[in-house]
């Protein structure tokens, strides 16, 4: 017989969160607010700019948004970045065209019907793809989702009886008025990247979340924690290439066309990884900032420079900048940056977290030591222990 005592609640799960906060963080009501803001500005952008050729570029922001969000969904939280996501973005796009030229799916609101379908063969090609490449890690790990890509672009070619070889595959465009024709497009990417980062953020939050970020961290010990490497890496790469998936079957519809060499290019795996390094790899808001602010750059440069690619020249001289200011990105080089400024305001005026009613492990009470716990009134007599 064995006596054990029984371990005093030290924390109510209530209090958790309150006692590991982050002092310097923003307020959650707070951040809901810039949320919300955020996007009601850009509700309301095609409304107040209605100029056709603006709402264009704007579109294919969107189109950005979505599929940067995704891709910082998978290579963001889990550190595998992936320079073949252009994969899924191809095969939504040859999905939404085969469907309709097939199946007769009349143009416009028809052919946005099957943008779901879209995203679910993109999911299911990247089982297959996942499972051969996330044997590796690292640089291998990136040399072969571009080797993936390539196959992919070579298929595409050498198979015109399904995908129409380099002639390509022409999607009837929707019979919308030309002023209102950019509209529809806009605001179902708009919604769609509003659900992947609802997504983003809900797996940030989960304990599958939590799996990913220990596998970015340390995947050797996150296996010896008992967490399923592959398995998480391969479900956060299905539901990326998901919503990757619906934004190529976006454009599909929205351009008219489907090329090998614009579905299947490496140029796209590139824009998606630069606007996540530069906005914040591996946080909720970087990717967003990276999209809005350097999709429609890159819309400009492409139509100033496109007939000579030396936007491509720009745009790479941008990014080695902005890495080398700013390596860890906008969205967490401004957090640093605003912590450092609270904290020397904090010192300077006597006031603190604990002076304000909060509490920090690093800081203790705010007065007097914790009171003693108290302890069970019998021990726990457990039989034959």
């Amino acid at each position: 017989m064995a006596v054990i005592q029984a371990t005093p609640e030290l924390l109510r799960p209530s209090d958790i969160d309150h006692a590991f906060r982050d002092p310097y963080a923003l307020s959650s009501r707070t951040r809901g607010i810039s949320w919300v803001g955020l996007f009601a500005i850009l509700a309301a952008f095609p409304l107040v700019f209605t100029n056709p050729a603006v709402t264009s570029v704007a579109v294919f922001t969107m189109f950005f948004l979505l599929a940067t969000v995704a891709w910082n969904l998978f290579s963001g939280y889990s550190g595998y970045i992936s320079i073949g996501h252009a994969v899924y973005y191809g095969l939504g796009q040859y999905t939404v065209a085969l469907l309709v030229l097939h199946l007769h799916i009349a143009a416009g609101a028809g052919e946005l019907g099957v943008l779901p379908l879209a995203g679910l063969v993109a999911a299911a090609g990247a089982v297959p793809v996942g499972l051969l490449v996330l044997r590796v890690r690292r640089h291998t790990f990136i040399v072969l989702t571009i080797a993936v890509m390539f196959i992919f672009q070579l298929l595409a070619f050498n198979f015109p009886s399904i995908t129409g070889g380099s002639t390509g595959l022409n999607v009837p465009p929707p019979a919308w008025s030309p002023y209102s024709y950019n509209l529809p497009f806009y605001y179902v990417a708009l919604g769609t990247a509003i659900l992947a980062l609802l997504t983003s953020w809900g797996i940030r939050r989960s304990k599958f979340g939590l799996g990913l970020l220990a596998i970015r961290d340390d995947e050797d010990r996150a296996k010896g924690l008992g967490i399923k490497v592959t398995r998480a890496k391969l479900i956060a790469l299905v539901i990326s290439a998901f919503y990757v998936g619906i934004a190529g079957g976006l454009y599909a519809v929205f351009v008219g066309q489907v090329f090998p060499q614009f579905a299947f290019t490496p140029f796209y795996d590139l824009y998606l990884a630069v606007f996540s390094f530069v906005g914040g790899l591996g946080t909720l808001a970087g990717p967003v900032l990276g999209a809005l602010v350097l999709g429609p750059l890159q819309q400009y440069f492409e139509i100033q420079f496109g007939a000579t690619t030396l936007y491509l020249i720009i745009y790479g001289v941008l990014f080695i900048l902005i890495l080398l200011l700013l390596p860890r990105g906008v969205v967490p080089s401004i957090s640093d940056r605003y912590r450092s400024m609270l904290a020397a305001h904090w010192r300077k005026t006597g006031r603190g977290p604990a002076t304000q009613g909060g509490s920090s492990l690093s800081q203790g009470p705010a007065t007097g030591p914790a009171p003693a716990p108290a302890m069970p009134a019998e021990p726990i007599v457990r039989e034959g222990a």
